[in-house]
């Protein structure tokens, strides 16, 4: 039985490779493929999405391997058909968007994922870009960069805002979501949550839970933490951002598609918001003619919440744990697709 190790240069071969010996001991076989992700896009790769690297090289890695640790690699149809001796493919990252799960499913291949993996990571990097949107952190920095001195900025239609005392408004309670409730609430913030899938009790001590649009009436900051599925694509829109509070800050670092991005560059260009802070958009890369560049009071980060040393050693020991599981026979804790598993998720060959 052979391991191959698809890193690439956020989630290291090497953090892969110590984390398998450490879960199996140094008597496995790794071979190992260095995918060209983050310094080259992710992007689809024949039918999946947000993958590094191509199927050619991967179907050439593949050949004896019967686990795949990874976190970019694509597995498509075209792979799997390619690949016979392939039993496992776990995945590093929160979804396995990379993964065509159907096709893994019918041909005997199990897909794991690493849940919660970055989930402290895009917790705090939530609170620092909602801290640098309200004390207009970038723009002063960029200004005193410059040489210029803005006094002015202490006058009151200017200055900052605090979080103590603040409601702050989170549209999802997840493994993100909790963590970011968590830490506001050390600010002293009272917290709002708006989840359908989290019941009352869920939040209690941590949070208010209300609907939708009573955490927009209220909030004077709104921070996006739901997943993208049909209903909750464009959930905030013109409508939504007109009903929060005049000079509101809106953030998201969860998924583009949850927000519609004209109606938060029309809201800052006629002063209803405050500020904006960005971690995800539309389009990635960000155009270059797109109007977040040249709308004012919007803070931005290049989709890199996530992004800690932490997470990378988080991703792959979460996979590592999983190989282990399936080795031993034992049931795996983040299957996304157990239908292919023979046997309670036995390791056997072909």
């Amino acid at each position: 039985m052979c391991i191959l190790a698809a890193g690439d240069h956020f989630v290291l071969n090497s953090t892969i490779r110590d984390a398998l010996r450490e879960e199996l001991g140094s008597h496995v076989p790794i071979s190992e493929l260095t995918l060209p992700w983050p310094d080259v896009p992710f992007g689809d790769v024949a039918e999946v999405h947000e993958a590094s690297g191509s199927e050619e090289e991967l179907i050439e890695a593949l050949q004896g391997v019967a686990i795949c640790v990874t976190q970019m690699a694509p597995l498509t149809r075209r792979v799997l058909e390619n690949c016979p001796d392939l039993r496992l493919f776990a995945v590093g990252r929160g979804g396995p968007v990379n993964a065509n799960l159907p096709a893994a499913s019918e041909h005997g291949v199990a897909v794991t994922f690493a849940p919660g993996r970055n989930a402290t990571a895009t917790a705090e990097h939530t609170v620092a870009l909602t801290l640098a949107a309200m004390r207009r952190v970038p723009q002063t920095h960029s200004e005193l960069r410059s040489a210029t001195w803005r006094g002015d900025y202490y006058r009151y239609d200017q200055v900052g805002l605090e979080l103590r005392e603040t409601t702050v408004g989170l549209v999802g309670f997840g493994a993100i979501g909790s963590r970011v409730a968590r830490i506001m609430n050390g600010f002293g913030a009272h917290v709002l949550v708006h989840d359908p899938y989290t019941d009352k009790a869920a939040v209690e001590g941590v949070a208010e839970h209300v609907g939708l649009p009573e955490l927009l009436s209220r909030s004077r900051v709104v921070s996006l933490h739901a997943r993208v599925t049909p209903e909750t694509t464009g959930m905030i829109g013109a409508a939504q951002i007109a009903a929060m509070p005049p000079d509101s800050v809106l953030v998201n670092c969860a998924r583009g598609a949850l927000l519609d991005y004209d109606a938060v560059c029309d809201a800052l260009d006629r002063g209803h918001l405050f500020a904006a802070a960005f971690d995800v958009f539309p389009a990635e890369p960000v155009p270059p003619g797109s109007r977040l560049l040249r709308t004012p009071n919007i803070v931005m980060t290049p989709h890199l919440a996530g992004a800690s040393r932490q997470t990378a050693h988080q991703a792959a020991f979460i996979t590592a744990a999983e190989v282990g599981r399936f080795i031993r026979g034992e049931p795996l804790s983040h299957c996304a697709n157990p239908e292919a598993i023979d046997n309670g998720g036995a390791f056997t060959t072909r």
